[in-house]
């Protein structure tokens, strides 16, 4: 690799040459697969583990102390038991390991009661799972605690390798290491020409033979943004159909014998206002946010052909589904279609924030491409090094077949106990939804109403329990869906048959004490289970 950068302000580019900051540069390896699999192992239970960070906080409490060098934390004193000591108002030095208690030692199990006063209460997550990670590798989730979790929620599906996977880690230090600028804007880099080969590389021959590939924010909806505003500027329509509103007006196209009107794409000759043919059809493979639904593979072939028909851009949202996720490398691959616009997002950065639009580059392109930062240099690099490290290692392969067991697994939850309903899903996505069977049809259904407190007995309300029993029992899910009824799993794409025999026993046990405790107890399912 090139040295790092000599004066200050300026970088050496790929030629030996200086350039003042913010022109194209070289100095920064290709990020790359290893040679073989790597197999995260966590420690044996009652391992000690070392803690990268000085204790703040006050209260008694044990920690672990490691490292060389000063720590800051709140006014206070402790000491370690190992070589290393601590005092002071908060700062510490000494490369000594060891366990050791003191004021500082307990700050930040207090973490969550601090953040409480300090951020909203709109903050979901934190509120769900009170965990403060301080430590992961592959599956699993360590807490200030002391206490180890299996994560299946995954960053909501950022971490197709998990927590701190080698071959990440590699890349990003690649970078850190080169000297190279961290962020560029989308100047043209080694690094962004790397990632944009591999992807290339996992693409379909029909789009990637004529794709254009654009970067744009990683914020919440600006890829999606992006993809439309591209439709819109090649069509000169505005309208834009979601796949949501397709399996509204054309239920019926599930059926393979169905003679569905698709009207939807069509013209309106003096229809009415808002009925222009769409700039765009917008179609998730499967619906993460709406509970886990993945649209038929035949639903989305017969809206490829009559898109196509009328001259309307496919646009696939892979945000969530893309990388190995399904069980294909890209979940639009089931079907066998070929969209004209694709949506990246969330896997593709391997765990740092990054977006891509992927689109046929007759399409016109709009004017600029808006987000400060669509150039970020360590997310293309660890993207890149995920994106080999999934297609050489046949991931997907791998998701398909511990897909399909934690299915089999979550169907027999549906076959015992009554408050599981709908199990659906695709590969390492799965969804649980949860009914409860002696409320109203329309709530024991679909949950609580959207806006509605969640109360006991209701759908949603048994998710949660789900949930919390989960965290009690060292697993980490999430609940999703327009009623909040359904549990979902993502686990990454790196997970062993005897994680996922871990994940299911425990899904299983908070499940039954759910059932057990819910209102009105345990039902018996056609006959084969009594009341505990």
């Amino acid at each position: 690799m090139p040295g790092a950068p000599g004066t200050s302000g300026r970088v050496r580019t790929a030629g030996g040459r200086r350039a003042v900051a913010g022109s194209p540069y070289g100095g920064c390896a290709g990020a790359g697969g290893n040679a073989g699999p790597v197999v995260a192992s966590e420690p044996a239970a009652g391992t000690s583990t070392k803690a990268h960070t000085a204790r703040v906080g006050a209260g008694q409490g044990r920690g672990l102390h490691e490292g060389a060098g000063q720590g800051s934390g709140m006014a206070g004193s402790g000491s370690g038991t190992g070589p290393g000591s601590g005092t002071g108002p908060g700062t510490g030095t000494g490369p000594g390991t060891g366990p050791g208690t003191g004021p500082g030692a307990g700050g930040r199990r207090s973490a969550p009661r601090r953040q409480a006063a300090r951020e909203p209460a709109a903050r979901t997550y934190a509120r769900a799972l009170p965990v403060v990670p301080v430590r992961a590798r592959g599956l699993t989730i360590e807490g200030a605690d002391g206490r180890r979790y299996l994560d299946c929620v995954s960053g909501a599906g950022t971490l197709a390798l998990g927590h701190n996977h080698p071959v990440v880690l590699d890349a990003i230090r690649a970078v850190l290491d080169s000297g190279a600028p961290l962020h560029v804007m989308d100047l043209t880099t080694p690094v962004e020409d790397a990632f944009v080969t591999e992807l290339l590389r996992t693409l379909p021959p029909g789009l990637a033979d004529r794709a254009r590939v654009r970067f744009c924010g990683p914020a919440g909806t600006a890829p999606v943004d992006a993809a439309v505003a591209l439709a819109r500027a090649a069509t000169g329509r505005t309208r834009v159909v979601t796949v949501t509103d397709a399996v509204t007006v054309t239920d019926a196209v599930t059926d393979a014998d169905a003679d569905a009107d698709e009207t939807f794409l069509d013209d309106d000759h003096g229809g009415g206002p808002g009925r222009e043919r769409p700039a765009g059809l917008l179609l998730e493979p499967v619906r993460s946010e709406a509970g886990v639904r993945p649209v038929p593979d035949g639903l989305v072939r017969r809206l490829r052909a009559r898109a196509a028909d009328r001259a309307v851009p496919l646009i696939v949202d892979e945000t969530g589904t893309g990388v190995g996720r399904t069980g294909a490398y890209w979940a639009f691959e089931h079907s066998g279609v070929t969209p004209d616009v694709l949506v990246l997002a969330k896997a593709i950065g391997g765990s740092l924030p990054l977006a891509v639009v992927v689109h046929r580059e007759d399409l016109v392109e709009p004017d600029r491409t808006a987000g400060a930062f669509r150039g970020n240099q360590l997310a293309l690099a660890a993207g890149a090094a995920t994106l080999a490290h999934v297609r050489e290692h046949r991931l997907a392969e791998h998701a398909a077949t511990l897909g399909g067991r934690m299915l089999t697994g979550l169907r027999a939850l549906a076959a015992e106990f009554t408050c599981v309903g709908d199990v659906r899903g695709r590969g390492l996505m799965a969804g649980v939804e949860l009914v409860a069977p002696d409320t109203a049809p329309d709530v024991a259904a679909h949950g609580a109403r959207p806006g509605t407190a969640v109360r006991p007995g209701t759908a949603a309300h048994l998710a949660t329990a789900v949930r919390r029993e989960c965290l009690r029992r060292g697993l980490i899910v999430d609940v999703t869906g327009p009623r909040a009824n359904v549990v979902r799993l993502l686990p990454p794409l790196i997970v062993t048959e005897e994680q996922m025999s871990a994940v299911l026993d425990r899904l299983t046990d908070a499940v039954r004490a759910v059932d057990r405790d819910r209102p009105g107890g345990s039902v018996p399912l056609r006959g084969k289970r009594g009341p505990r």
